[in-house]
């Protein structure tokens, strides 16, 4: 690997260039380490009748990454749960994976006992904390996440691969490894290149500017991207981003361009994710968008993959979206790493939490 691009310190206290530089490094370490992990009684072909994912944030992404690869691939529902509690389908058949960075997620403890209540079967992916203790206590299986990682959101690899490799490793998601290997060898040649110098991550943040980009993916890899690159802005960059999703939007969204354009021109600027693999009236659908929208944002950016599955688009443009958001950042003078906001809602909330 080339190094992360050079940042004045003073810029990133927690070292997250160097961290989202990483991600082809932290996939690869996730995929061994859940190979390695003990599932106890969760033998291969055990009849699970749904999946559920609970996490929230940065962690949050794990699940949303799982249900876009899963889709095409699984034969039963992935379910994901980013609040305190569960739907009421799930019971002693489902399998249920409990993400937390921190390992100290309020909602996701309370979602997780939850499922241990209704007879669940709970896989926890956590950093040291509460749910890592409850795990051991348990004799459950536990897939640890590193503590050298200075933020969820720069925990990617660490939090979604375990998912998908434990599903491989049950019966349910055959072929996930090399699928997540295939990924990391694209992944990390287009991360040689954008750690460079002018990168196209330089050069898109340089064309969003100090507009608001609006990202447009579809269901699937660009839409877990399209999310991925709203999130890495707001807390990266500290500033508004939005996303949205084709087809829906060509029933909803397209209707608000007919007034303020004075205004959205000046504000917005609309970016659109896209793979070889998507549908082709969802290309059409792109496209139209495109022409609308050219004339009522400051600038309409296609960004496209090249990568050759539907797991590497994913990382790739994630990835992208992730060097994107640590350039506008750069561009702005902000500390990638504290988000203040975030830890001032945490201590406000731990003052009245009831378990």
């Amino acid at each position: 690997m080339t190094g992360a691009p050079a940042s004045p310190l003073s810029l990133d206290s927690a070292g997250m260039w160097q961290a989202t530089a990483l991600l082809p490094e932290q996939i690869t370490a996730a995929i061994q380490r859940s190979a390695a992990s003990d599932l106890g009684r969760l033998e291969r072909g055990a009849p699970f009748t749904s999946v559920v994912v609970c996490a929230m944030g940065g962690s949050g992404i794990a699940g949303d990454v799982l249900a876009a690869l899963a889709w095409p691939r699984l034969s039963v529902p992935v379910h994901l749960v980013k609040s305190y509690r569960l739907p009421a389908h799930v019971d002693h058949r489902a399998l249920v994976f409990a993400v937390s960075c921190s390992g100290n997620t309020e909602e996701t403890l309370s979602a997780a006992d939850d499922a241990r209540t209704r007879g669940a079967s709970v896989v926890t992916v956590a950093g040291p904390g509460e749910l890592a203790r409850i795990a051991e206590r348990d004799g459950s299986p536990l897939v640890p996440v590193p503590t050298d990682i200075p933020q969820p959101r720069a925990a990617l690899g660490a939090l979604a691969v375990p998912l998908l490799v434990v599903l491989e490793r049950v019966g349910m998601f055959e072929g996930a490894g090399d699928l997540l290997s295939h990924a990391c060898d694209e992944l990390a040649r287009s991360r040689d290149l954008l750690v460079q110098p002018g990168s196209t991550a330089e050069q898109l943040a340089a064309r969003i500017g100090r507009t608001i980009p609006l990202v447009h993916g579809a269901p699937g890899p660009t839409g877990v991207a399209a999310q991925r690159w709203k999130t890495q802005v707001n807390e990266n960059a500290k500033t508004p981003a939005f996303f949205s999703l084709q087809p829906e939007l060509c029933h909803n969204e397209v209707a608000g361009w007919g007034q303020h354009g004075d205004v959205t021109r000046q504000m917005l600027t609309a970016v659109m994710l896209r793979y070889g693999g998507e549908h082709p009236r969802v290309a059409r659908r792109f496209d139209l968008v495109k022409h609308l929208m050219t004339e009522v944002v400051a600038h309409v950016i296609d960004v496209r993959t090249d990568a050759s599955t539907d797991a590497s688009a994913l990382f790739d443009l994630a990835l992208l979206g992730d060097f994107v958001s640590l350039h506008l950042a750069s561009a702005e003078g902000v500390d990638p790493g504290p988000v203040p906001v975030l830890a001032e809602l945490k201590d406000q909330l731990a003052t009245s939490w009831i378990p």
